[in-house]
């Protein structure tokens, strides 16, 4: 087993679907990446709070093991988002961001984070995700995420880190925005151009793409009778992504596999409950159960 640093947000949502909502609820790309990637390997945390950040939130992580020497407790309101969903789950409209302290976030890595093996640097300002990347000792694999709001605003910054990181895990609009392509084939192939050696293409309800410069691999979602709310689902999926990476150790074509099964299947149980409901209630058996039913289901002779 390796450690798996992940820098990215701790947040409060409040968050309005057709099934429900919440108000000041855990939310975050930290957050999500951190608790599920924490069923199969030891995490470690950065990131920075306000001083309004609910102490049982921490509290919740570092039950599961998570290490929160990384995060920052600074003066300020802590990053808030406030979205809602229609009954097209895929997509979600956001109606406030409130960055708060995260506005000046300045990572600071204890010194044992800096030769952690696998690295995920979460949605963020690419400039923060370069700088942290800058500050690890050649770690073993390196993954990215990004969004549609750094694909436009800060375009060369991305480009930068992109230069430098092993994978890139974007969800399929991102991906055809970064690469301005139509197909997720070409943009795939685009971005690989670029630097990554793999890209995973999250697609929501219709599963997930990866694809390497040899190969393609796909998977689909898991078939729910219940969806409440979606928000972190991409976030858990590539905590389970690579926390099977780096619980295994390895990258080999056969693990990067697996782990895009795993990362599908605990994104299945995110969308079931708001915010961390239900991982909270969610059990390693249970991850496992799942998967050899995603199994059977994929299963196909010809």
């Amino acid at each position: 087993m390796a450690d798996l640093l992940v820098t990215g947000t701790l947040a409060l949502d409040d968050v309005r679907t057709p099934f429900g909502e919440v108000t000041d609820a855990l939310g975050g790309s930290a957050t999500f990446f951190a608790y599920a990637a924490s069923f199969f390997t030891d995490v470690k945390l950065v990131a920075v709070v306000g001083q309004d950040f609910p102490k049982e939130h921490l509290e919740l992580l570092a039950g599961r093991g998570v290490d929160l020497a990384g995060v920052q407790v600074t003066d300020g309101r802590t990053f808030r988002w406030t979205g809602e969903y229609g009954y097209d789950l895929n997509e979600a409209r956001t109606l406030d961001t409130r960055l708060g302290v995260l506005a000046d976030f300045k990572p600071e890595l204890p010194p044992h984070y800096r030769r952690c093996p696998f690295v995920f640097l979460a949605n963020l300002d690419p400039v923060i995700q370069l700088d942290v990347l800058r500050s690890m000792e050649r770690p073993r694999l390196v993954a990215l995420d990004t969004m549609n709001f750094w694909i436009k605003g800060k375009p060369e910054a991305l480009r930068a880190v992109l230069h430098e990181v092993d994978a890139l895990l974007i969800n399929d609009t991102e991906a055809r925005m970064l690469a301005a392509e139509p197909s997720l084939v070409r943009a795939a192939r685009a971005i690989l151009a670029w630097g990554p050696r793999v890209v995973v293409v999250k697609r929501g309800e219709y599963g997930a793409l990866m694809v390497t410069p040899d190969r393609f691999f796909f998977v689909p979602a898991y078939p729910l009778e219940s969806v409440f709310d979606p928000t972190g689902a991409g976030d858990t999926f590539a905590g389970g992504f690579m926390g099977v990476l780096a619980g295994e150790g390895g990258t080999s074509e056969a693990a990067l596999r697996r782990a895009l099964v795993y990362g599908s299947v605990i994104a299945s149980f995110t969308v079931e409950d708001f915010s961390l409901n239900r991982l909270k209630r969610l059990t390693r058996p249970d991850i496992e159960e799942r998967c050899r039913a995603f199994r059977e289901m994929m299963q196909v002779e010809l």
